[in-house]
């Protein structure tokens, strides 16, 4: 193998993810071929190319050469007098090449969809044998994913730019797809395939989003505002993200009801304070975790108490004026026969107050023998005002670093603490003087999350790049309000907040997968709907948020610790390295 060819093999390989799938409105060009043969270890086989040696020609020879060479002169006569055509700067610029080719592109699918695919009016056992045979036979069968015939998925907004590529990854894989647009216009309806069942409504309208769910196994948010008016903003960033998880829990309640069972991803009450009565069995107390006997004469006390106040809320409030003091409110759990929190992956609290920060400790062990229980604890923050706090069982950490990981089988008392120590100030009126060392905690109430192995709502969020400084505070306010609306369903979520939107084919670049608004690249659009896809079953994807852009060189001294997904085997399984070492609920 000659140098040439080995530079080329190499530089072939560093890309292991295939464009002939990460791309489905792009064209296949011979390079791509090339880069898709190497990929898959398949090389040209030397034995066939042949060389030809000519002949001594003889007479019989000689006259049809006389007939061949008349012919080729009539063919250059007429193609002489054929009219000169005439190129313009216009008709060679890429960037018209590559719109028109994918116009090209876009009606020989409408075409090929039209034929291959499912009419809207064929009867309904007719587009069962079809879709079948469309799957497993037809010319998508590469792509297929196993099981995928029996899974609907609802694209919201698969009219935008990232959800048109959804629809057509989704289909190439074996999925029923389900769109939910706001508009039936026909210009509208055609961007779409035939096969895809089409649902007009509003995301902001939750009458018309029950019906949207119905029959619907997951959920790809793709929508977003087109306008930067606040109510937009407001009806389709955060309103439509929580009309929708809301209505597709109920769904899965009324599907689970109708089984005379509970659905899976139903969360389990554990306390609900809506009356005097529901504040039994929950006991304050005080404590310290050291004495100093000469400053004890100066602390000022504490004191805390837990009452149902006549405005209906249940509030547990005081102070903390002693040096190393803490104050908790603490119960026995007590579960309903037949469950246990081993089946459940963490709690979610609905909560309000001045915004303190809290402990939150569970004991865990025998109940029949205290002796052998164990303390963990994890750290939470409120807001001022209300909100919901979710917390995973894996944040949990031992309060004594010997003792094993939590087992939630065994946790059978709850305890919320508060300690004047790591508070700091909430953002308030500036006149306001805050102490820290009093709290207020309003509880409403307290359930465990259902547990789950694939992503039930993945949501394509924004990191804040290429939006303009006078309203990108507006946009992410909404963007993040909607995200804690999906954190808080009890749904398995993906959260993906690409960097600015390209227009271009996906899987030419490394993708860089970060937590904490540093990205600085843009990304592909059918990169991100790669992503979408293929956090429908990736495990490692499942109650997590992320940025993600192309792969780039960052300034010294502002060196980033991000996984860079080279996409490293023909699977294109990238998604799962890159999200395992990234934190949960971010």
């Amino acid at each position: 193998m000659s140098a040439a060819a080995a530079a080329t093999t190499s530089s072939c390989n560093l890309y292991s993810k295939s464009k002939l799938s990460s791309n489905l409105r792009g064209s296949i060009s011979f390079p791509k071929i090339s880069r898709f043969l190497s990929f898959n270890n398949v090389r040209p086989c030397r034995s066939s190319w042949l060389l030809l040696a000519p002949r001594a020609a003889g007479k019989n020879e000689n006259a049809q050469n006389d007939g061949d060479n008349e012919k080729r002169e009539v063919q250059k006569q007429r193609v002489l007098q054929q009219p000169s055509v005439s190129l313009s700067l216009d008709d060679v610029n890429p960037v018209g090449l590559g719109r028109r080719s994918r116009q090209l592109f876009d009606e020989v699918w409408r075409k090929f969809s039209g034929l291959g695919q499912i009419s809207r009016t064929i009867r309904t056992d007719d587009k069962e044998a079809l879709d079948a045979l469309l799957v497993r036979e037809g010319p998508m069968c590469e792509f297929a994913i196993p099981g995928a015939q029996n899974i609907t998925v609802l694209v919201v907004g698969a009219t935008s730019r990232i959800g048109r590529i959804v629809v057509r990854k989704l289909m190439l894989r074996g999925y029923a797809v389900k769109a939910l647009i706001r508009r039936a216009d026909q210009e509208v309806v055609d961007l779409l395939p035939r096969s895809v069942e089409i649902v007009i409504g509003d995301v902001g309208d939750p009458s018309t989003v029950k019906a949207a769910v119905e029959g619907c196994n997951k959920i790809i948010y793709c929508a977003t505002a087109r306008s930067a008016i606040t109510g937009d903003l407001f009806r389709v960033d955060h309103r439509g993200v929580y009309n929708l998880s809301k209505a597709f829990q109920d769904h899965n309640n009324k599907l689970a009801q109708l089984r005379a069972g509970k659905s899976s991803k139903s969360k389990l009450l554990i306390a609900k304070f809506k009356s005097a009565s529901s504040l039994d069995g929950w006991e304050v107390r005080q404590g310290t975790y050291f004495q100093d006997v000469v400053t004890t004469k100066y602390d000022g006390g504490m004191d805390a108490k837990f009452e149902f106040t006549e405005n209906g809320e249940a509030v547990f409030s005081g102070y903390v004026f002693n040096r190393g003091g803490y104050v908790e409110l603490s119960k026995k759990l007590s579960l309903p026969l037949g469950c246990t929190l081993d089946r459940y992956e963490g709690l979610v609290l609905s909560v309000g107050g001045n915004g303190r920060s809290y402990v939150l400790i569970l004991e865990a062990g025998p109940v029949v023998d205290p002796s052998q229980s164990r303390l963990y604890f994890a750290r939470i923050s409120t807001k001022v005002g209300f909100c919901r706090v979710r917390v995973p069982f894996s944040s949990f950490r031992p309060v004594k670093p010997d003792d094993p990981i939590l087992d939630p089988f065994l946790v059978h008392t709850l305890t919320i603490r508060f300690e004047p120590r790591r508070q700091r100030p909430v953002e308030v009126n500036a006149t306001m003087k805050q102490d820290l060392r009093s709290f207020k905690l309003i509880l409403e109430y307290i359930k465990a999350l259902p547990t789950g192995q694939e992503t039930d709502f993945v949501l394509v969020s924004c990191s804040g790049l290429g939006i303009e400084p006078s309203r990108r505070e507006q946009v992410l306010k909404a963007k993040r309000a909607g995200e804690d609306s999906l954190r808080r369903s009890g749904l398995g979520y993906t959260v993906v907040r690409p960097g600015p939107l390209e227009e271009e084919p996906g899987g030419q670049r490394a993708l860089i997968f970060d937590q904490g608004n540093r990205i600085s690249q843009g990304i592909s659009c059918a990169d991100v709907a790669d992503i979408c896809v293929k956090a429908l079953h990736d495990t490692t994807a499942r109650n997590k948020s992320f940025d993600v852009c192309y792969e780039y060189v960052a300034e010294d001294g502002r060196e980033l610790y991000e996984l860079v997904a080279h996409l490293p085997d023909k699977a294109n399984n990238y998604l799962t390295p890159a999200l395992s070492v990234l934190e949960k609920n971010t």
